[in-house]
């Protein structure tokens, strides 16, 4: 096949600008592989992209979606460790949003046994993110507690999944009852945001301690109130900051408390980098989705050309869980 079916972003603007259209197909280079692509997963850098917010790294393709699965239709020189045909999901530079997509190989991870191209496909980009954040050396170590905010979304559900698998006491926050419900099917202890304090709900349960690690992407006006449910020692790590990238906060808490305020953006990072972290989930964490400890919560699937009805359901924030295209 020469050429296949996208998605494009027409102009910066709302999900109208996602418009289907035909290009070639492209060819690996050295070190990459190209993926004939079942499914994709929709995420909040995608909605950045589509509005101009979110740039797109040099060399990458223009086009959205940061993760796919499907199988292997070519190597690029020097690949060593997958075949054609083997059925993989992948954490890309971009181009997700297509019937064939390239990705460096060592950001290609086998999909885990018993699980469908869309589940794999709902994979990559969280489970990517939240090892290497909530795991790294910043992160949670063990006996401590973890706060996630935005429990429902897809961040969310890995983070709560993969704490409570490895024996943390996890506290999130959702903004409805169905929400909360959800969150505490997958193991945490939930707060609605709407009608409870985080910081007083929290204080209760751990006798005034306040939780170790806070995972974030809210930011704003969260982040003073972070700084209050935080112990002694504690780390706020920063996602995303979808109520705002400004917060006034009293440096003195920081400094008499030790509270470590960090974050990071996975797009920009290395291939050595990712591949790093992807070994770290073939060893680590594959197993548990193998054994079902940790699984996949999808909300939604739409078809490719869709897409932009994928983005007006994410924007609405109704969904839990991940939101996934297909291609087949």
């Amino acid at each position: 096949m020469s050429t296949m079916r996208v998605v494009e972003i027409s102009k910066p603007g709302p999900p109208e600008v996602l418009v289907p259209a035909t290009r070639p197909v492209p060819q690996p280079r050295a070190g990459e592989v190209l993926i004939r692509v079942e499914a994709a997963g929709v995420n909040r850098p995608d909605i950045g992209q589509r509005k101009g917010m979110y740039p797109v790294p040099p060399g990458a393709s223009d086009l959205p979606g940061l993760e796919v699965a499907g199988t292997i239709a070519a190597l690029g020189e020097g690949v060593a460790g997958w075949k054609v045909g083997q059925a993989v999901c992948a954490l890309t530079p971009g181009g997700g949003y297509a019937e064939y997509c390239i990705t460096p190989a060592p950001q290609c991870l086998p999909v885990p046994r018993g699980l469908s191209a869309v589940q794999a496909a709902s994979l990559p980009e969280t489970f990517f993110t939240v090892w290497i954040n909530l795991f790294g050396d910043t992160g949670i170590k063990p006996g401590e507690t973890l706060l996630v905010q935005g429990g429902s979304s897809g961040i969310g559900v890995t983070a709560i999944q993969l704490a409570n698998a490895l024996g943390h006491r996890v506290f999130a926050t959702a903004g409805s009852a169905a929400k909360c419900a959800a969150c505490e099917k997958l193991g945490a202890t939930a707060i609605n945001y709407r009608e409870q304090d985080f910081v007083q709900v929290v204080k209760q349960h751990t006798a005034g301690r306040g939780v170790d690690v806070i995972l974030d992407m809210v930011g704003g006006d969260y982040v003073p109130r972070e700084l209050d449910v935080l112990a002694e020692g504690g780390r706020l790590i920063m996602l995303a900051f979808l109520g705002g990238a400004t917060a006034n906060i009293d440096l003195g808490k920081i400094v008499f408390r030790r509270i470590l305020l960090t974050g990071s953006a996975l797009r920009p990072r290395s291939v050595e980098f990712k591949g790093g972290i992807a070994r770290g989930l073939r060893d680590k964490v594959w197993p548990l989705i193998e054994s079902g400890a940790v699984r996949p919560v999808i909300d939604s699937t739409f078809p490719l050309a869709e897409a932009r009805r994928a983005h007006e359901l994410m924007e609405s924030s109704q969904h839990i869980g991940k939101i996934v295209l297909t291609c087949t």
